[in-house]
């Protein structure tokens, strides 16, 4: 760990996993996300192996859900959007994709917060636009976050590089993140390794480690 001023500056992922200043934040694991990915049941997988870890070592956990507003309520983004999703001509032609409360929002089986954990819903691709993710967190004193879920492409890099502007270190989860589109995903990836933010993991690596924090706070 490297300190400065007063600071602790992770210098690896096993420092920067450390349950008092970490979250864990599950990214639209929902039904009608999940079952648009090719390797959906492998990424479900994984992000449950992942759940388990943090929540055995008391790591803070968080759900993302996104919904789309009724037409009634949409403005001109994202009436422009549904038109390029949907690839409709007309406004009045689309239709929300996941209306709240439909059974594609709810999370997959096997993914039930507890009473622990918070579900926060958002209509934003950046879980911290418009929701009270960063308060949260900011709040409890968290400067590190693992990031699982789906998709990588168009929900998780936003969110990533969002966070990093709110001076969290972000820890992506790379076998616990599906996508729809595997190419603009891994250019998704590249980018964020460019930029140099972000921590890269993957499963074994991060239940390994939390395993290990887990048996040190039997012992204590």
């Amino acid at each position: 760990m490297d300190r400065f001023n007063g600071l602790e500056i992770p210098e690896s992922l096993t420092e920067a996993l450390d349950p008092a200043r970490l979250a864990l934040i599950v990214y639209d694991m929902q039904v009608g996300v999940v079952r648009q990915i090719a390797d959906g049941d492998a990424v479900l997988g994984n992000v449950r192996r992942v759940l388990a870890a943090a929540r055995q070592c008391g790591v803070r956990t968080i759900f993302l859900r996104h919904y789309f507003l009724p037409a009634s309520l949409a403005g001109v983004f994202q009436l422009r959007q549904a038109k390029l999703w949907q690839r409709k001509d007309a406004a009045a032609d689309t239709r929300p994709l996941i209306p709240y409360g439909s059974p594609g929002f709810e999370l997959v089986e096997g993914l039930d917060p507890g009473p622990d954990e918070a579900v926060i819903d958002k209509i934003t691709m950046s879980a911290f636009e418009g929701t009270p993710l960063d308060i949260i967190l900011r709040d409890c004193g968290v400067s590190s976050y693992l990031i699982v879920g789906v998709a990588t492409e168009v929900g998780i890099e936003p969110t990533v590089r969002h966070s990093a502007d709110l001076g969290y270190i972000p820890i992506v989860v790379r076998d616990a993140c599906g996508a729809g589109n595997q190419d603009a995903a891994a250019h998704a990836l590249a980018g964020l390794e460019f930029a140099g933010d972000t921590i890269f993991t993957d499963t074994d690596e991060v239940c390994r480690i939390l395993g290990a924090r887990t048996q040190d706070q039997a012992r204590s």
